[in-house]
């Protein structure tokens, strides 16, 4: 049987076009970036390239954008920065961060490095702007303010203006995890009132380990890693070069397609909602999926029984890859955090569904009939 894919949140399959354009610097162009003879300059070169083609596509200036590891060293590079570099002694985040910014966050107060408010949820998952202006209105102390502009479980979005001219009214500084977006929306970041946002090449059909931070060219901050010039002397280390330019090749092709292929994701998830609501008695969704959220994802409710606890295991049995909450934590199911903070009822079993331009309605329907069957 064809294996189904609906962990797209997860990871995406790289696209043959991404492929192609980093397989030069896998092969022919090899020189190091660093080095000044002329296979030195043709890796620079490509580097440069790719950041002028990422900046352009974010509607930003090259000088703003760093190449990273991925989301997790990008929102840890910005977090520590803000609190050791930009004198924030306060943290104001939310209970259904990504692991890369929570525990990032329960560290430096662990530490005593700034202490931490979680901002209050609404019961469709929501952020409570309300809520997060008292916070900020409230606190004596420099705030970060760090919410992620998509949930990668739950797929509820952030309005970026509102919480960015909020923290602008009380001087804080605004990180958004944008890991779940870069690459899925169009940005214009020239327009938009936020000191870091975050990316990770693997989220839209390029290379793992490869991402992006962006910081506001008003700030400056201190580097995370240190040991050497590369990246303006923001981050040490001889650059992923194919990364960077799969990155950059990957944005492109998302932004070009962006229009058709949004739409086309979005008709899936839609599909798939209507048709488990048909053929699965009790079936719920996380979040506010037919409202401000991803098109790309969507959290499922079945009720519990001695069935439903190993779904996971049986939809991979019958080659369907779907994820329990989120996919970036180990293999022991401790349950996610994000559902527990949203909806912590025992009597259901979450599974994410997250959708690519790969997948079709066909797809759907078998794995629909296959849920009808192990329920």
């Amino acid at each position: 049987m064809e294996r189904i894919y609906l962990d797209n949140a997860a990871t995406t399959p790289l696209d043959p076009a991404v492929l192609e354009a980093m397989m030069p610097y896998l092969t022919t162009h090899f020189g190091n970036p660093s080095s000044i003879y002329s296979y030195g300059r043709e890796t620079r070169l490509a580097i440069e390239n790719a950041r002028k083609k990422v900046a352009a596509l974010l509607n930003t200036r090259p000088s703003e954008i760093f190449f990273t590891s991925g989301g997790t060293e990008s929102s840890n590079t910005a977090i520590h920065a803000a609190v050791y570099d930009l004198g924030c002694t306060h943290i104001i985040s939310s209970q259904i961060e990504h692991h890369a910014t929570s525990h990032t966050v329960e560290h430096l107060n662990k530490i005593g490095a700034a202490k931490l408010s979680y901002v209050k949820l609404l019961p469709n998952g929501h952020i409570d702007i309300s809520d997060l202006e008292s916070l900020l209105k409230n606190s004596t102390d420099k705030c970060l303010v760090t919410l992620m502009h998509a949930n990668n479980e739950i797929g509820n979005m952030l309005d970026l203006y509102e919480v960015g001219n909020l923290c602008n009214t009380y001087n804080a500084i605004f990180h958004s995890d944008t890991v779940q977006t870069v690459g899925h929306f169009p940005f214009d970041l020239k327009n938009t009132p936020v000191h870091f946002i975050t990316g990770a090449g693997h989220k839209f059909h390029g290379p793992k380990g490869a991402g992006i931070l962006y910081i506001h060219e008003s700030i400056k901050i201190n580097p995370f890693v240190h040991g050497g010039a590369q990246e303006r002397n923001m981050r040490a280390g001889t650059e992923n070069l194919y990364g960077i330019v799969g990155f950059a090749k990957a944005l492109e092709i998302a932004t070009e397609q962006f229009e058709k292929e949004s739409a086309a994701i979005n008709g899936l998830k839609k599909y798939m909602m209507e048709s488990l609501q048909q053929n699965i008695a009790g079936v719920t969704f996380n979040g506010d999926p037919l409202g401000n959220a991803l098109y790309t994802v969507l959290s499922v409710n079945f009720p519990a029984s001695s069935k439903s606890e190993m779904l996971l295991f049986n939809l991979d049995i019958h080659h369907i890859c779907a994820s329990g909450g989120s996919a970036c934590s180990s293999g022991a199911n401790a349950g996610s955090h994000v559902i527990r903070a949203i909806n912590n009822n025992p009597d259901i079993t979450t599974v994410r569904f997250s959708f690519s331009k790969h997948n079709t309605k066909n797809e759907i329907d078998v794995v629909v009939a296959k849920l009808k069957e192990m329920i």
